[in-house]
């Protein structure tokens, strides 16, 4: 797994600390130690421990303890701790917390999702969106990997997928389905993914060459029926549904045989419940 690198967070703290710590400053404290202690006060599969931990470092704190990347944490568990001068551990507090609310909360929902899925397809991937949080994308995909999940698109360069807004430059779709050959011999190395949305759209895609079909806000009945048609005609085309699916659906649409689930709820599934306890230290 990659981690943030000392530049990316070094940023990060310059926006919650671009010069000083007012509050700390005014109460003019010199020589004085704290330890502080982050806490969940609910159950986490936690993520980018690598990068709070770095963050307390580079604020000239010592990390103490801590439970790493992809471990399950309880109700009441100690996520981090570390100590310094008071003034640092004041610096430190929140970039680390902060840090640590938004990742084990993506990895956990992700986790939980993930597991969700294989409960009905073990086959079936969880897959996220490229709909990460602006600027930043490297923090959410590390958080969604710790929680089991593949990246979907990572960028417009990656991977090719072809919506309806691509459809648009072509007179038919006829004329569309005769250029996926065309498409396929320019990048031999590559899938083309399409978006579909009907059953008619799918059978022609899978005809003329698709790798993959991506059937967005299909209904149940529907992606049994166009998963079906492919098992019996087109079973090396991949079959992926995205759109209004989360932790509560994705086993219903995992159990009609489809190879992923793309989705972005892991990104917007809110904070992690955690806490602190800081202490002065001899």
């Amino acid at each position: 797994m990659y981690r943030l690198n000392d530049s990316e967070l070094l940023r990060y703290i310059e926006e919650d600390v671009p010069y000083l710590d007012l509050t700390t400053h005014l109460q003019d404290i010199e020589n004085k130690k704290a330890r502080l202690k982050i806490i969940t006060r609910e159950e986490l599969l936690v993520s980018c421990m690598e990068e709070a931990c770095r963050i307390v470092e580079l604020l000239n704190c010592k990390v103490d303890s801590f439970i790493p990347s992809k471990q399950n944490a309880g109700k009441g568990d100690v996520l981090l701790t570390f100590s310094g001068d008071y003034n640092d551990v004041h610096k430190a507090w929140r970039s680390a917390q902060v840090l640590l609310e938004y990742s084990c909360k993506m990895s956990t929902y992700t986790h939980s999702m993930k597991k969700e899925i294989e409960s009905a397809n073990k086959h079936c991937e969880l897959l996220t969106t490229r709909k990460t949080f602006p600027l930043a994308k490297k923090f959410c995909i590390k958080s969604i990997m710790s929680g089991g999940a593949m990246p979907h698109r990572l960028n417009l360069g990656e991977t090719i997928v072809f919506f309806n807004n691509h459809r648009i430059v072509y007179n038919t779709n006829q004329e569309f389905y005769e250029n996926i050959q065309k498409f396929k011999i320019k990048v031999p190395e590559k899938k083309i993914v399409v978006e579909s949305d009907n059953f008619e759209d799918a059978v022609q895609l899978m005809k003329y060459g698709v790798d993959v079909l991506q059937l967005d806000k299909v209904e149940i009945e529907l992606l049994k029926t166009i998963v079906k048609y492919k098992e019996e005609n087109y079973p090396n085309v991949k079959i992926l549904a995205s759109g209004g699916i989360d932790i509560n659906n994705a086993a219903e649409f995992a159990s009609t045989g489809i190879d992923g689930i793309v989705t972005s709820k892991p990104y917007i599934c809110g904070m992690a419940n955690i806490g602190t306890k800081m202490e002065l230290i001899a």
